[in-house]
């Protein structure tokens, strides 16, 4: 029933490919228009349109070391870097 088109962006002016299984979806989800920009182009129009995240500096709850999070502690809940928080949930993982 639907067969792949060749689109060309209109951001960057690039051809991209709006597949059968695309147009699929979009008919499934009601859409009308067939994309304008390329996945590129909508990511980065995506990243334009968030928020800029801000971190703040905590220490470790585990080794102690200086970190950056992107939430404000609080002090209730313990806070750890990024390694010993990646060890924490294999720990969890392999208790599972």
């Amino acid at each position: 029933m639907f067969e792949d088109k060749t689109l060309t962006c209109k951001e960057c002016g690039n051809e991209f490919v709006f597949t059968a299984g695309e147009q699929e979806f979009y008919a499934e989800k009601g859409f009308v228009n067939e994309p304008q920009r390329c996945k590129e182009c909508r990511d980065k129009r995506k990243a334009a349109a968030r928020a800029p995240r801000e971190y703040h500096d905590a220490v470790c709850a585990k080794c102690g070391s200086e970190c950056k999070v992107p939430f404000v502690p609080n002090g209730e809940r313990p806070v750890y870097c990024s390694e010993c928080f990646a060890k924490l949930k294999e720990e969890e993982n392999a208790e599972a």
